[in-house]
C-alpha cells in the first residue's frame, strides 16, 4: 500500500503512572504547543535520550498530525 503505514513497524505502548500534578502540567505543556499528552511526553523522552547521547538511531520520527501541507 503506497502512502499508509504499512511499512512502519508497530508503535509500543506503554502504562504510565505519574502524579496528578506532574500529568497536569504536562497537559497544559502540551497544549500550548498544539500536541496531546502522548505526543508531548515522547517529544521530551527522546530530547533527554538526546542529551544523554542516547537516541536509537534505527527510531522512526514522530509522526506527523492533522492536516497535510499543500505544495506549493
Amino acid at each position: 500500500m503506497t502512502g499508509s503505514n504499512a511499512d512502519r513497524p508497530e508503535r509500543r505502548q506503554v502504562l504510565l503512572r505519574l502524579d496528578p500534578a506532574v500529568h497536569e502540567a504536562l497537559t497544559r505543556w502540551a497544549g500550548d504547543e498544539l500536541r496531546s499528552v502522548n505526543a508531548q511526553i515522547e517529544m521530551v523522552l527522546r530530547r533527554a535520550l538526546a542529551d544523554a547521547g542516547r537516541s536509537p538511531r534505527s527510531a522512526q520520527p514522530i509522526p506527523r498530525r492533522g492536516r497535510p501541507r499543500k505544495d506549493p
